[in-house]
């Protein structure tokens, strides 16, 4: 992603400083998404030339000041440039205003930073990006989904030949404002973890196609970030870490609800594929494509135990959580990964869109 590390990546310098810095660090294949922001439009077409696989963008304050929100001004004229390019815009639909008016949070209580959230904010935002994709013609992708009450928008907007997908994530499938305690900031994310009956919606909203992905969001933020001294949900970094976890997370919550490891597999790997243009290489398994494999114990059940974790920073709102489905080993392009060997490459669109 573009941003939360430094340089953003708004202009081909930043990008070639962050495949430099990747360069056989990777132990999976890695792509690069560009940012749009304010003051970037004169640098993507260049971005798009060299391969970023869209661009993201934020509509509220992303909390870093390096990459600041497009107003719908700027928006509008992203999605043209998109249109234009042939490329994809992945947003981040949080509505300012809804923002701004809803009480800020504070304290330890998790229902103050929910209400600071509100619903509003995504249902206002999705409904402008629906309205400006379907009068620019633009391919865009709304991220991290959190409140249902944007689906049945979405499925509308489908049916009416907007190019609009979207994703929600692990946490929001998984996780409930319910059980979130006191102080407990690592369940602080942006948009929020709603509650139990907002995430049976969501559910909904993926078994009809309405939500196309389940992606992580992955936010490994240092545990001094969430404020663990205070447990202030006002002042601790909202971002939760998923990479490691999602798969059985997901197959975790799915298989109670009836669901076969088809549908993740659909939900975390094919239509993750289709979306950046990689169909033609990943996200199945057939020949042709990249031999991207897990070996996966759908039956075997776990605890999570953070020193476990292979992650840098080892917070989680998972920890303690019995789960199911464990990952025995994985292959990248038929080749067991080792982490002493890195053998991740950095992927280009270009390459995607030349590729048959």
């Amino acid at each position: 992603m573009p941003l939360n590390s430094i340089p953003p990546t708004i202009n081909v310098a930043a990008l070639d400083a962050k495949r430099e810095a990747a360069a056989g660090q990777c132990a999976v294949d890695v792509g690069f998404w560009g940012g749009a922001v304010p003051a970037n439009a004169a640098d993507q077409p260049a971005l798009h030339d060299v391969g970023v696989f869209g661009f993201k963008c934020f509509m509220a304050d992303s909390g870093v000041s390096e990459f600041p929100p497009l107003d719908d001004e700027a928006l509008a004229a992203a999605m043209r440039q998109v249109a234009e390019l042939g490329s994809l815009l992945i947003v981040h639909a949080e509505d300012p205003a809804s923002i701004a008016a809803a009480p800020a949070p504070s304290g330890k209580g998790y229902a103050s930073f929910l209400r600071s959230r509100p619903p509003a904010a995504e249902v206002e935002a999705v409904i402008r990006v629906m309205r400006l994709a379907g009068e620019t013609g633009a391919r865009v992708h709304v991220l991290h989904l959190s409140s249902a009450d944007t689906v049945p928008l979405l499925t509308a907007a489908k049916a009416s030949g907007t190019h609009i997908t979207a994703e929600t994530c692990p946490h929001y499938l998984t996780l409930a404002a319910e059980q979130v305690g006191a102080g407990r900031t690592e369940f602080k994310s942006c948009p929020p973890i709603r509650e139990v009956a907002n995430r049976e919606r969501l559910w909904a909203g993926l078994e009809s196609g309405a939500i196309d992905c389940v992606v992580s969001d992955h936010s490994p933020c240092p545990p001094d970030l969430k404020d663990p001294r205070n447990g202030d949900f006002g002042t601790a970094w909202g971002g939760i870490s998923s990479v490691q976890l999602g798969l059985p997370v997901v197959w975790t919550h799915a298989r109670e609800r009836g669901f076969g490891l088809a549908d993740v597999a659909r939900w975390m790997s094919a239509s993750p594929a289709r979306l950046a243009g990689l169909a033609a290489t990943k996200g199945a398994i057939a020949a042709g494509h990249d031999a991207d494999l897990v070996a996966f114990a759908p039956d075997e059940d776990f605890v999570v135990e953070p020193d476990r974790l292979l992650t840098r920073h080892k917070l989680t709102p998972y920890a303690g959580a019995e789960l199911t489905g464990v990952v025995r080993r994985t292959w990248l392009r038929g080749m067991p990964i080792a982490p002493d060997r890195p053998a991740g490459k950095l992927l280009t669109a270009v390459a995607a869109r030349s590729s048959p």
